[in-house]
């Protein structure tokens, strides 16, 4: 896709004006459906260092951000360590669920993961808490009950609009990605149901309207799910353009009856993104089933991880949804995750990037 000749990138982020208010009003979690999985969840106190404060070590205090300048996301899109994302039940209504979390991976996360409901409106005060804890937010906007069609037709702008103005006058980053695994067949959203071009003209047209209304604090993550479900499905199509996405999401699990090799399960969903698209790869959704192979699975996460410089990040969903996906569920896993997780190029204060 060729860029929007009306999208000017960083420059409209530096211009942006910040504007007025917005109704506060609920996010709802949904859950993991089939191949890809969704929910809300919770995080951490920022790290003063690469490796994080210790679990349970009071985060600073954020600083006081100009009311009148925009906040700059530009230093988030590459930082030079690797996000540690989680989902966790009740955030951000609740942050109850993070500090045991991080006291059993011995790290505080630095991104946090929730779904909301398209029509049930942004929730100013959560991802504010979101933030005070030293993650980033990342709403997954789950259109439910209105299709990508009427999206993209404008029915739903009014409350876009009102959302857009929510976050612009937050000013805190947040990432946000639109009808996440629009490839499968799982979500009403789905390819069974919507075309690429109807997930292309909303994502496009949404877009535009956070951008007229000052929104640039948007981290925007274009989010299929890996092809091994659907390998006739292709990617290409559904990508709304390099001025419309800042990282190429993908939604990747490990299951028992899927590759265990890091490279075999995301290798060839990377290899062709990388085709039409340069941006940074975050795995925004990702666990490890449980079985004999899941402890060396989670080997295989990070060190995937490790392997691939243009991967900025992932997110673990650390909920109950058709399986056990919790990493502290079981004793060598948690062992597992908690080592490679100590690593120092895991985590990072998201308020001085680097």
């Amino acid at each position: 896709m060729t860029a929007h000749p009306r999208r000017t990138g960083p420059l409209r982020r530096r211009l942006a004006l910040p504007l007025l208010t917005a109704t506060l009003l609920l996010v709802t979690a949904c859950g993991p459906e089939d191949p890809g999985f969704a929910l809300q969840e919770g995080l951490a106190p920022p790290a003063p260092s690469a490796t994080g404060p210790s679990p349970g070590t009071a985060a600073p205090a954020p600083k006081a951000l100009p009311t009148d300048v925009p906040y700059d996301v530009t230093p988030l899109l590459k930082p030079t360590h690797k996000y540690l994302g989680v989902a966790l039940p009740d955030v951000p209504a609740s942050m109850d669920a993070l500090p045991g979390y991080s006291a059993a991976i011995g790290k505080q996360p630095n991104v946090l993961a929730y779904y909301a409901h398209w029509r049930g409106g942004f929730d100013t005060a959560g991802v504010r808490r979101i933030y005070q804890a030293g993650a980033l937010p990342f709403m997954a906007w789950e259109p439910y009950d209105h299709s990508l069609a009427s999206i993209a037709a404008g029915d739903t702008d009014d409350y876009v609009r009102g959302v857009a103005k929510s976050v612009a006058k937050l000013n805190l980053p947040i990432a946000i990605s639109i009808a996440h695994e629009m490839n499968g067949n799982w979500y009403p959203w789905g390819r069974q149901s919507a075309g690429p071009q109807d997930f292309v003209a909303a994502w496009r047209h949404v877009h535009d309207i956070f951008d007229n209304a000052g929104a640039t604090n948007v981290i925007w993550v274009w989010s299929p799910n890996i092809t091994l479900p659907a390998p006739n499905t292709r990617l290409a199509p559904y990508y709304p353009g390099d001025s419309y996405v800042d990282w190429a999401g993908m939604t990747g699990y490990f299951t028992r009856t899927d590759p265990d090799a890091f490279d075999e399960l995301y290798g060839p969903t990377m290899a062709e993104i990388r085709a039409f698209c340069k941006k940074p790869f975050f795995i925004s959704e990702t666990a490890v089933e449980q079985g004999k192979h899941q402890r060396a699975d989670t080997d295989q996460l990070f060190s995937g991880l490790e392997a691939h410089d243009d991967i900025v990040g992932f997110i673990w969903f650390n909920m109950v949804k058709r399986a056990d996906w919790r990493v502290e569920s079981v004793p060598d896993t948690l062992a597992t995750f908690k080592k490679r997780a100590s690593d120092p190029r895991y985590g990072f204060d998201i308020r001085n990037p680097r």
